[in-house]
């Protein structure tokens, strides 16, 4: 008894591939937002910034990390100081986070000689 085989059974190959689409889609939120959750403020115009900058963020509980790294209360001099001063510095301040300690961050940066200093918002 032989019988001929004249359709492909496309079940497998979809069940693979919606496994790899929800592999996908899990690892890419993972990688295009940062690790530290930092609700961010909004903003018409945005630049875009090619290099790799000093990301900084700044919580709504008024903890620093600089590059998904916990930094110690005071200790922002001592984690920038191997930094090269050319380098652009990119704060991530959460929305509630009051304006005093924003600006006080920033004056600190400027204060360790990094003159290029931004915002990074989210476009509207």
């Amino acid at each position: 008894m032989e019988r001929n085989i004249d359709q492909i059974n496309v079940i497998p190959l979809v069940d693979v591939m919606l496994v790899l689409l929800v592999i996908v889609l899990t690892t890419a939120t993972f990688i295009s937002t940062g690790q530290i959750p930092v609700n961010l403020a909004k903003a018409k115009e945005v630049s875009d910034h090619k290099d790799v900058p000093i990301v900084i963020s700044l919580t709504a509980d008024g903890n620093l990390f600089l590059n998904d790294a916990p930094v110690p209360s005071g200790g922002l001099p001592s984690v920038l100081g191997t930094k090269a001063r050319e380098s652009a510095v990119v704060v991530r301040a959460d929305k509630v986070t009051l304006l005093e300690k924003f600006v006080a961050l920033v004056d600190e940066i400027r204060g360790l000689g990094f003159q290029q200093v931004s915002l990074e918002v989210v476009r509207l």
